[in-house]
């Protein structure tokens, strides 16, 4: 907010954004801050070792819970659509040159995109290996038909969890302003850039007022 000139890359994981830090997500989207939010999303708390995460699917075996996950798994791409995020992808790590074009499609849209990225980890999670992803994944950019601006259609997409899953770019908007370009204090620029000094006889009035 101090330089909105500045090009704003978040990086984060599936226990982080989903879990603890659920709140902060929903409401940055809501308010159309000007970022890219990229999530490696491993269905697992990888760096805790391997602890249920929000999107571990019901029956995983984790440290956590040994017989299993009782708890329905947190769907990213549908949460970030009723939102109201502006930018909404998923990519997989497995398809290097595709994923590179959604984050460079998030970079220079204007207002808050989100990429949730199927990261597989190695380690800890067993279920949702890179073998399990790469019969299941297909790209909404190969079907000709499907219109990224029908909000609609990107939800009914985002529900697909089976033998298909769609990656890609599932919505965006242009028409709604960023947080920025709302707020009226930073038309003037970044406030990094202002003269945000305050006057010696506001200050003088304030402090006799204390006094």
């Amino acid at each position: 907010m101090a330089n909105h000139a500045m090009t704003v890359l978040v990086t984060g994981g599936d226990g982080d954004g989903f879990g603890i830090g659920c709140g902060h997500f929903v409401h940055t989207t809501r308010r159309n801050v000007d970022l890219l939010y990229l999530v490696m999303d491993n269905q697992i708390y990888g760096l805790t070792t391997g602890q249920t995460s929000p999107t571990s699917r019901i029956g995983m075996k984790t440290k956590s819970m040994p017989f299993g996950n009782i708890e329905p798994p947190l769907n990213p791409v549908s949460l970030a659509l009723a939102a109201g995020a502006t930018f909404v992808a998923r990519g997989f790590s497995a398809e290097q040159k595709h994923l590179t074009e959604l984050i460079k499609q998030g970079i220079e849209h204007k207002g808050f995109a989100f990429i949730d990225v199927f990261s597989p980890c190695v380690t800890y999670n067993k279920d949702n290996t890179f073998q399990w992803f790469r019969p299941r994944v297909k790209k909404l950019e190969d079907n000709p038909e499907y219109d990224s601006t029908d909000w609609s259609a990107a939800m009914e997409k985002s529900l697909m969890w089976g033998d298909e899953i769609p990656i890609g770019k599932f919505f965006e908007r242009n028409d709604l302003p960023s947080l920025n370009d709302a707020e009226p204090v930073l038309k003037a620029g970044p406030l990094v850039h202002q003269d945000n000094r305050i006057p010696a006889d506001v200050a003088k009035s304030f402090i006799d007022e204390l006094m």
